[in-house]
């Protein structure tokens, strides 16, 4: 029963291809002044593809220890599936998530939703702000689909928890707050990062993702 729950998010198991880093879709140098290309370089090439290689190892592993029945091993993989796992989950969401021709506000039904269930656009980017600011050490803001109730929701997720996965909000918008996203720029100082962000959000993106979970 163990292994039958996590097969569907693996992929299936037993044909499994493996993961594969997703190419930007713009130049490093894109995002700039607000992220810039060094920041970018790394963090696609270095951190998201070393989650992208260490889920590939891991899901080998957990693939081993379920063929021999191993229950105890593929628990002890757990941790490295769901850290590797989101890790590559939540940064490919996030690429798409920004833009060089991002920024501004949200159009349509997304902007109606926000107003619905948030007040104002200025007052979702306080709550976002704030929940991403607070996040301890490393982490993710999101804001994510409560398909039961029908309503935006914000979140934030410790370390690379992936946010379906953890919480069961459909992740909409994702921000990066993990040192790396931001250090060789903004130093210790997130607040500045998370005012820049807001520049390079692809609003068409967020609300095609929006749609999508609505059908």
């Amino acid at each position: 029963h163990l292994s039958r729950g996590l097969a569907p998010a693996l992929g299936y198991l037993g044909s499994r291809q493996k993961h594969s880093l997703p190419d930007l879709p713009y130049d490093y140098g894109a995002l700039e002044p607000h992220i810039n290309a060094q920041i970018m370089q790394l963090h696609h090439s270095k951190h998201h593809a070393a989650y992208v290689n260490n889920l590939n190892v891991t899901e080998e592993k957990y693939q081993e220890a379920l063929a021999k029945g191993d229950v105890t091993a593929q628990i002890a993989l757990q941790p490295a599936l769901k850290f590797n796992g989101g890790g590559h989950i939540n940064h490919s969401i996030f690429w798409t998530n920004l833009s060089p021709n991002g920024g501004g506000e949200p159009k349509g039904e997304l902007l109606e939703a926000i107003k619905r269930d948030f007040g104002s656009f200025e007052k979702f980017k306080e709550k976002l702000t704030a929940a991403s600011v607070g996040v301890q050490g490393s982490g993710w803001g999101w804001l994510g689909f409560n398909k039961e109730r029908g309503q935006l929701q914000i979140a934030a997720c410790p370390n690379q928890d992936p946010l379906q996965g953890t919480t069961g909000l459909i992740p909409l918008l994702g921000i990066d707050v993990w040192e790396h996203a931001y250090y060789l720029q903004y130093k210790n100082v997130r607040p500045d990062y998370l005012k820049a962000i807001w520049n390079v959000i692809n609003w068409e993106n967020v609300t095609e993702r929006y749609m999508a979970c609505k059908k």
